[in-house]
């Protein structure tokens, strides 16, 4: 089956072409003809396997033609990362048309996005904080929208954006087409759902979640102390690959990227507590091949999208098979294989045994082959916050004289204390 079966526009087909479609994906197959028709749906589908443009193509043949100057689109997703990667999909494939799309997220200026509400841009991809500040501006409209996409549902809830969403829902036409996309749909969400759309459509959903089919998964058993160790093996291991590699908090992910660079890896970072500017630089740095890893919190599962992805590391184990699947997806895409490790301490066999029952398979365990687990000079990443002291002084020479400075002084204010109470001779 091909693409000129569902009848799209012409100018759809040559988009399709360059970006090196050769067939949709069984969810793109599934999806597009019942959103051609105007019905509404609720669809479930691993990660990488072609949602966005299971949305896209649809709503963007349906706008081809319409006059211009009305927004009519609203993808609303819970990260900014994902909202950049659905603009630029849909920058893609409307790239022989005039439609043009807008991404609405926080952590940069508002200026930008205020005028694309000005200009009435096609569409616009937002996260609801930063969307419900524009509404509160009275700069954003959204009497216009025709159709209303809820990307990432299941994320947006346990991020506590319901109320957000609920809020934003208020200000929409009671007339539109609403699809609900996401790799996994739990019972809170299909709840909404249902309160939201219109005798929906449910396409491909599945009582579990489920990886991709083309990823190879491994656990490699060690001690939380060696995990950073091992690491390091296997990335001389795989010389040729980049890897993302997932930490259970920010603060492990800053410990994990400083160890990295401390051993002359070069790595870049993406957590909560970095700018807008350094996740865009460390996403960038990683897709250009200036970064060999990229080190990050599950902010990041939802809205990578890199080509030829080499390996995605579980640097700790998920606490959920939901996070699993998301992190692992970001390999495997588009039907390609892929490769997905993870790294499992004592402690955290007990989680890696409930993800696989829930995923219906083991992973088999390995051992990296001329790693020394017996290793005396073992570096837990808890420990790691004293090196990040040594990685400024390797980086800023006048940092360890400061630091001799500071301890001299500190030992000629203690003689001085002494002198004041015991006098000259008992000070020395």
């Amino acid at each position: 089956m091909s693409f000129s079966a569902f009848e799209l526009h012409a100018d759809l087909l040559k988009a399709i072409k360059k970006k090196g479609f050769d067939q949709p994906t069984p969810i793109q197959r599934l999806a597009i003809p019942p959103l051609l028709q105007g019905r509404d749906i609720m669809a479930t589908a691993v990660t990488g396997s072609g949602k966005t443009a299971a949305f896209l193509l649809p709503i963007l043949q349906q706008l081809i033609g319409q006059p211009p100057g009305k927004t009519r689109v609203l993808v609303l997703v819970p990260t900014r990362e994902l909202a950049v990667q659905i603009r630029e999909h849909w920058e893609d494939l409307a790239r022989y048309t005039s439609l043009k799309a807008a991404a609405v997220y926080g952590g940069v200026s508002p200026v930008p996005q205020a005028k694309a509400f000005r200009d009435r841009v096609a569409a616009v991809v937002a996260t609801p904080g930063r969307l419900l500040d524009h509404l509160r501006q009275n700069v954003a409209r959204l009497n216009d929208i025709r159709y209303l996409v809820l990307d990432e549902a299941d994320r947006m809830l346990d991020m506590g954006f319901l109320p957000d969403i609920r809020r934003i829902l208020e200000k929409l036409p009671a007339e539109r087409q609403t699809l609900f996309f996401s790799a996994t749909l739990p019972p809170p969400i299909v709840a909404l759902a249902r309160d939201m759309l219109n005798k929906p459509v449910s396409l491909n959903t599945t009582p579990q979640p489920l990886a991709a089919a083309g990823i190879t998964h491994v656990a490699y058993p060690i001690p939380q102390e060696l995990k950073s160790n091992l690491l390091l093996a296997l990335l001389a291991q795989n010389e040729s690959k980049s890897i993302l590699t997932f930490t259970r908090t920010k603060h492990r992910a800053n410990r994990l990227a400083d160890f990295l660079e401390r051993n002359g890896i070069r790595c870049g970072r993406i957590h909560g507590n970095r700018s807008q500017s350094q996740r865009t630089a460390a996403l960038d740095g990683f897709k250009g091949g200036r970064f060999r890893v990229l080190v990050a919190t599950d902010i990041a599962a939802r809205g990578i999208d890199v080509e030829a992805l080499g390996l995605v590391c579980n640097f700790d184990v998920p606490q959920q098979a939901e996070d699993y699947v998301h992190r692992v997806g970001r390999t495997g895409r588009a039907n390609a294989a892929g490769d997905a490790c993870t790294l499992v301490a004592p402690d955290e066999e007990g989680r890696l045994r409930s993800i696989e029952q829930t995923l219906g398979r083991r992973m088999p365990r390995e051992k990296v082959p001329g790693f020394d687990y017996a290793k005396q000079d073992r570096i837990a990443p808890e420990a790691f916050a004293p090196e990040r002291r040594q990685l400024r002084a390797t980086r800023s020479p006048a940092y360890a004289p400061r630091e001799t400075n500071m301890a001299e002084a500190l030992a000629k204010r203690k003689m001085n204390v002494s002198k004041r109470f015991f006098g000259a001779g008992r000070a020395r």
